[in-house]
């Protein structure tokens, strides 16, 4: 799940912060925890476990099923793995998942809309096992998909992979930011400003905002033992989006269609480490 860029993170217990309190390791004078190489084992686990999910409801994707019974699947099989829904209760969300469709860019609830043929949609799901948190999504098309969906996603896809490549000890988080905005815009859409990923680990969301633009050789410097999501949202318009009503779907002001692909990634001694990655090697929507 994406945060909104401007929620600071500093190490007080004021209202819309996050403070990381609750495990072993030190603190980046960023604020950014440090992880011990025996931690890297629970985030796998809790990253498997979301992935395998994202997997196994992909064959239920199709036009005429609803967003709520997609969720209801999910709620059920992290419940089948005695595993526990992160998002459920969470600021007051209630429901397993975030199902974005079409120009909603994130945070979408799910409901009783039902998918029409080539709608594309982001399926947002993170959950806890023993006391880690796994956090990814992906992309799925219902029915035929579009020629301009399918350039938008294989972009959105890449410039995740572009991201992960940047993350190395020594490296920036501008680094990171800055090879997914180069690579976006270069295929003429737009990278989200407006929600970024976070750190995690035992807590859903800490230090750092992990932004999808940026400088290189800016911000904080990667150091082995940090765990955060890469989750980049790109739009085939205009950048810009707004948040309705309900205080959680964020949709393109344009209304032009938004993607989006997340990853758990914790870096390592030599370079980076995946946890979501698919089992089943779904993670593209076109894996069938």
């Amino acid at each position: 799940m994406a945060i909104w860029v401007r929620t600071a993170y500093i190490a007080v217990g004021k209202k819309g912060t996050c403070v990381d309190d609750r495990t072993k390791g030190r603190l980046t004078k960023d604020g950014i925890r440090i992880y011990e190489p025996e931690d890297f084992a629970g985030m796998h686990r809790a990253g498997e476990l979301a992935a395998r999910i994202l997997d196994d409801i992909a064959a239920m994707i199709v036009p005429g099923v609803s967003t709520g019974e997609i969720d209801a699947e999910i709620e059920r099989m992290v419940k089948d793995a005695e595993a526990v829904s992160a998002t459920i209760g969470y600021k007051g969300y209630q429901h397993a998942s975030c199902i974005s469709v079409n120009h909603v860019v994130c945070h979408g609830i799910p409901g009783e809309k039902r998918l029409q043929d080539g709608d594309i949609l982001n399926v947002d799901v993170t959950v806890i096992v023993d006391g880690w948190f796994g956090d990814t999504s992906r992309m799925y098309v219902a029915g035929k998909l579009s020629r301009k969906a399918e350039r938008l996603i294989q972009v959105t896809h890449d410039a995740l992979f572009k991201g992960i490549e940047a993350v190395r000890p020594g490296n920036t988080f501008g680094d990171i930011g800055h090879a997914i905005q180069a690579y976006v815009e270069a295929q003429r859409m737009s990278v989200v400003r407006d929600f970024c990923g976070h750190g995690l680990g035992r807590v859903f969301h800490a230090p750092p905002n992990v932004l999808h633009y940026g400088r290189p050789g800016t911000g904080a410097v990667l150091e082995p033992g940090m765990f955060f999501t890469i989750e980049p949202m790109v739009n085939l318009g205009r950048p810009e989006t707004k948040v309705l009503a309900d205080d959680w779907t964020a949709v393109t002001r344009d209304k032009s269609l938004s993607a989006q692909f997340e990853h758990s990634v914790g870096v390592t001694e030599t370079g980076v480490e995946i946890f979501t990655l698919s089992p089943a090697g779904k993670f593209h929507p076109t894996w069938g």
